[in-house]
């Protein structure tokens, strides 16, 4: 789905969208073989869509949210590329010293969830060529829109190229996993870029993660007026229903941010069907990003940890159980 801006190039050239729906990947758990197949490092981070148009330059989320003001920096980069207009897709991370994404160090760059900080510690892997100079590419291949893009990026600048990485599927999550990395993501060369998860482009990580709600709290025992354990959700047959805790991987600060916006937040009738003495229910407003290592047989996450908050504007969605394998 997009939907289609002013037409601000010369007659007979396509028009520039105001925006499109990102393709998004589908969760594997063993890449895809084949030639057809592209794969690259999975970035831990905001996916971002950079329009840059004669009247200026956007930065929008996957939800479609403004937020060039946050990643000005980036915004200003991507002017000085040199077409006159162009949608670049790609994901907006904050790098550890060992070069990994880090999805906390991103929020914290941020200001936190629902922050207005600008993001300077950011930059941005542009993975997809969408729109360049008058011409409509997405109903071009992954290989045509990746032989436009690749000369016009270096690894040095803000604005840096995600690079494909030859070889085996299978032996590249390896590697991954070896080096810490988030996982890799694998995309049909063959395809033309589609909204939404069509199975065009896949992921496969080295730890699960995903996005859950927050229905509640217990308070902690050790330590008066703090959470101790976050009560999360899934979705199953349009419902959500409890997966279970997290009460590792929070800074103190994020406890005490925490349990001002959860307070606020209290419901009057549980959003799951869960019977806890001492739990604290909550609308289920705030998503969860969590860290987990496996499922128990009644569906529960086993090892989890906090990895932050999703926020609104990146329209992340809560994990769908129906559609775990």
């Amino acid at each position: 789905m997009e939907t289609r801006g002013k037409k601000h190039e010369a007659a007979g050239t396509d028009p520039m969208p105001a925006r499109i729906e990102p393709c998004l990947a589908l969760l594997v758990s063993k890449p895809t073989v084949g030639p057809i197949w592209a794969f690259e490092i999975k970035w831990d981070g905001y996916r971002l869509a950079i329009h840059v148009e004669p009247g200026g330059v956007r930065v929008l989320t996957r939800g479609g949210h403004d937020w060039t003001t946050r990643f000005a920096h980036i915004a200003e980069a991507a002017s000085k590329l040199g077409p006159g207009s162009m949608i670049l897709d790609g994901e907006a991370v904050v790098l550890d010293e060992q070069g990994r994404s880090d999805f906390g160090g991103l929020q914290q760059a941020l200001g936190g969830r629902g922050g207005k900080r600008f993001a300077r510690e950011a930059i941005f892997y542009a993975f997809d060529l969408l729109y360049l100079d008058g011409r409509d590419l997405t109903r071009e291949p992954l290989s045509e829109r990746r032989r436009l893009l690749d000369p016009m990026l270096n690894q040095d600048g803000l604005i840096r190229l995600s690079e494909e990485i030859e070889g085996d599927g299978s032996a590249l999550l390896k590697h991954a996993c070896k080096l810490g990395l988030e996982g890799i993501i694998g995309k049909r060369l063959d395809k033309p870029y589609r909204s939404g998860r069509n199975g065009d482009w896949i992921k496969a990580k080295c730890v699960q993660s995903d996005s859950f709600a927050i229905v509640g709290y217990e308070p902690s025992v050790a330590m008066r007026g703090m959470i101790g354990r976050l009560l999360l959700a899934a979705r199953r047959g349009g419902e959500l229903v409890y997966v279970g805790g997290v009460g590792t991987g929070f800074t103190h600060q994020e406890l005490t941010d925490l349990k001002k916006r959860l307070d606020a937040l209290r419901a009057t009738t549980p959003p799951v069907k869960l019977k806890r003495k001492r739990a604290v229910f909550v609308d289920p407003v705030l998503i969860a990003e969590i860290e987990f290592r496996a499922w128990t047989d009644d569906d529960k996450l086993r090892h989890a940890s906090f990895k932050g908050l999703r926020e609104s504007a990146d329209h992340s969605e809560v994990m769908n159980l129906d559609g775990r394998l």
